[in-house]
């Protein structure tokens, strides 16, 4: 696309939040990227406009029939000043292969990420300096058609919004409790389950919300055939480092090609840990722990990086991992990645993606 960008001033500035109340995705920047499509003309009219509310029709297609995809990625400022992004050319691929998936046209990946950039630039200040905090970054495309037969729209929306974070779950390295799902399945091989769309974490919804009751942080999922092999927990890919080797489940297509994931096999390899991904069955996992092997469990996702789990429970019966302590492994892999991110590391596999300095 060699389309200009059109930016729309705004009347009046927010005020930011202090860095140590953030939480995640509780509070939003001034501005947002807006680009219209229609079957007859393409993506249109990219802007950068105030972060306002939206109008649809109420027949506007998503509503209908659930036509929604999204991303998440983040900007980090280092401590000279530099921002940067961490990967983005993996979220704009994977944003299109959501968009195949969801009959949704194409969009220009490096528009897309010039965009972004652009946005970014504009609401530099929104990028928070604390420990563990970053500017969250979502974009988003939905169908707007006002149309109720049932078949992909000819009209959609993609925006673009920002939001500075700190940490996922309070205590970011705090191993976490995980429920493992048995009765509710989150989805199958030749669905959605492996792109980003909105019906995922809905039909996901009902089995954490019952999880949380009884005092887990995440649910761990199963796959729907058999109700056997482990695929991904609710937000994160899942890691176990069992006797010394790392296995994490093998994309089959109903489990998410996580950024962070590629990145902690990438790392494994890089020092020279033996790492397989592969099935893995939850009574492996068990059996790995009744012989003693089972030395660590974490979860990786852009929102958390790492996330250690001290307690597995499933069929009633629950097993405490690494003394409910952080792992070394897992600690490691949490500093090499957040490292990179705010160029307090070398960064040997041009990950990083440098913005501006400012």
């Amino acid at each position: 696309m060699k389309q200009e960008i059109a930016f729309i001033q705004s009347e009046e500035l927010k005020v930011k939040p202090k860095a140590d109340s953030l939480g995640f995705g509780k509070y939003y920047s001034d501005y947002m990227f807006v680009m219209d499509y229609h079957s007859e003309k393409g993506w249109y009219e990219p802007r950068i406009t105030p972060y306002e509310q939206l109008i649809l029709d109420p027949a506007a297609m998503v509503f209908h029939y659930g036509q929604a995809i999204f991303e998440g990625l983040k900007a980090y400022k280092t401590a000279d000043g530099t921002i940067q992004l961490f990967r983005p050319e993996k979220n704009m691929k994977r944003f299109n292969e959501s968009c195949d998936r969801l009959c949704i046209p194409q969009i220009d990946e490096n528009f897309l990420l010039k965009a972004i950039k652009e946005l970014i630039l504009i609401e530099k200040d929104w990028i928070p300096e604390g420990d563990g905090t970053s500017l969250y970054i979502r974009p988003f495309i939905f169908a707007t058609e006002p149309y109720l037969g049932v078949r992909p729209s000819h009209q959609y929306k993609l925006l673009v919004i920002l939001s500075p974070v700190g940490a996922y779950y309070g205590d970011q390295l705090s191993p976490v409790k995980i429920y493992v799902e048995e009765q509710y399945v989150r989805a199958v091989i030749g669905g959605v389950g492996h792109v980003k769309t909105a019906g995922n974490y809905a039909a996901s919804m009902k089995a954490q919300e019952v999880a949380e009751a009884k005092g887990f942080a995440q649910i761990l999922w199963l796959d729907a055939k058999e109700n056997k092999y482990v695929e991904e927990v609710g937000s994160m890919n899942i890691f176990f480092k069992i006797k010394g080797e790392v296995v994490t489940p093998k994309l089959n297509g109903s489990i998410l090609s996580g950024v962070t994931r590629d990145s902690v096999i990438q790392l494994l390899k890089h020092w020279n840990i033996p790492v397989r991904e592969e099935k893995i069955s939850i009574e492996e996992v068990f059996a790995a722990h009744e012989r003693g092997d089972l030395e660590e469990v974490f979860g990786s996702g852009t929102a958390a990086v790492i996330s250690p789990v001290g307690e597995l429970n499933w069929n009633d019966r629950s097993i405490e991992i690494n003394h409910q302590k952080i792992g070394q492994l897992s600690q490691r892999v949490y500093d090499e990645i957040t490292g990179i991110q705010l160029g307090k590391k070398e960064d040997p596999f041009n990950w990083i993606i440098k913005v501006a300095q400012v």
